[in-house]
């Protein structure tokens, strides 16, 4: 995607020079966070350890009609003792689900899957270590079962819940349409406090709760050195979740997003940081002489725009750009302008590119499988902006085409 002489980089500014390579932040930064977290040798254990226990659980349609039992036997027990309350669309059967290096937040999904029915799996896993009717079946499942039940799985799996809760929001909201690089510096700044607030606030109550859980299943406290787990587990992973973060919002990312922030109409008019944000990061579209006229520029901004009835409404970038417009004011600022729209076409991610290029395996299957360029390009159109398609009504194309004046056919 990205190679500089022969990758889709290389392809597209061939085609357009100006055009701008982004990392996917939402892709890189759920990698990324994973990765560190790895660096903690527990919890490098954990996720081989938890992939190998899926492995078990789901790698045959008998064993996954088992954990499918195993639930329902489970919700009938915790509603019949009270413990579960009863709805629409609640306690609904559900599967494990895998994680997956290049897929959003799977890793966060899976774990999560795993502690709702961690129960059952354990029931399974029994059945399988006793029944079933290979040798290495039920020594995968034995090993499966130990790891299940073991202080070591059970104390990294909530914590990693707790981490990955707090880091997922960022890694979601990255991933919006409407999601700008002025939004992220917040996002940022939270997701880092909530890790920090973790580190300070949680070690006893997650302690506590697995503590509880072990018991209940093993009957014996397996705890033996809580130094270890505090030190070298607990605050490891969560270190290596921040270093992560400061490491990904560098300090040039981050005064790129502290300097495109003063383009918010909701923060103070500062000009010299706006000068400096064409300076610094858009060199290529800002010559000397137009940092020069943009300056002047801002001067009659500072003492035109925001004192309007109308700007003082405006709460986002976006909406000033398009205020600009609708008022012709754009025509009086036309440095200011094109930096604003710079900036708007700076997205924190890559996922709506993403998905319009997965979208080609659902457009362009084994039985379309010689589709011309065009009507590829109009099928996929239809399916990444299926969200218009679906307000299109199909009586009114209809009425289109028979309005249409006759054509001659040749036979």
């Amino acid at each position: 995607m990205r190679g500089e002489w022969n990758g889709l980089q290389a392809l597209m500014l061939k085609e357009c020079p100006y055009a701008y390579y982004i990392h996917c932040f939402a892709h890189q930064l759920q990698l990324a966070l994973v990765a560190a977290s790895k660096e903690v040798v527990e919890v490098h254990k954990f996720f081989k350890n938890l992939n190998f226990i899926i492995n078990v659980l789901d790698s045959s349609s008998k064993h996954h009609d088992q954990l499918q039992d195993a639930q329902v036997s489970e919700i009938a027990h915790l509603a019949e003792i009270g413990e579960l309350e009863s709805g629409k669309g609640a306690n609904q059967i559900q599967r494990l689900q895998r994680p997956g290096d290049t897929r959003w937040s799977s890793h966060y999904r899976s774990i999560r899957s795993l502690l709702k029915l961690y129960v059952p799996a354990i029931v399974v896993l029994c059945e399988i270590a006793i029944n079933e009717s290979t040798s290495s079946q039920k020594g995968d499942a034995s090993f499966a079962l130990t790891e299940l039940l073991s202080f070591d799985f059970v104390f990294v799996m909530h914590l990693m819940k707790k981490i990955m809760s707090r880091t997922d929001k960022i890694c979601q909201a990255f991933q919006r349409k409407s999601q700008d690089i002025v939004n992220a510096l917040s996002l940022v700044s939270t997701t880092k406090m909530l890790i920090q607030n973790l580190k300070e606030e949680s070690w006893q109550s997650l302690l506590d709760k697995v503590k509880d859980i072990v018991r209940s299943r093993s009957k014996k406290d397996d705890v033996t050195v809580e130094h270890h787990y505090r030190v070298d587990v607990f605050i490891a992973a969560i270190d290596s979740q921040l270093h992560e973060l400061n490491s990904r919002f560098s300090e040039s990312v981050t005064k790129l997003l502290q300097l495109s922030v003063t383009l918010d109409p909701k923060k103070s008019f500062e000009k010299n940081d706006i000068c400096k944000l064409a300076k610094k990061f858009y060199p290529s579209d800002f010559t000397e002489q137009d940092i020069i006229q943009l300056k002047l520029e801002l001067r009659h901004y500072e003492l035109d725009v925001p004192n309007d009835l109308e700007f003082k409404k405006i709460q986002t970038v976006a909406k000033l750009c398009r205020g600009l417009h609708e008022t012709k004011r754009s025509d009086s600022y036309p440095l200011l302008d094109r930096l604003i729209r710079l900036v708007l076409t700076l997205p924190v991610s890559t996922a709506t590119s993403e998905r319009a290029f997965s979208s080609m395996k659902m457009v362009k299957t084994r039985l379309r499988s010689s589709m011309s360029d065009d009507f590829l390009k109009n099928c996929s159109l239809l399916y990444i902006e299926r969200d218009i398609v679906d307000k299109i009504s199909i009586d009114g194309i209809i009425d289109d085409f028979a309005f249409k004046k006759p054509r001659r056919v040749q036979l």
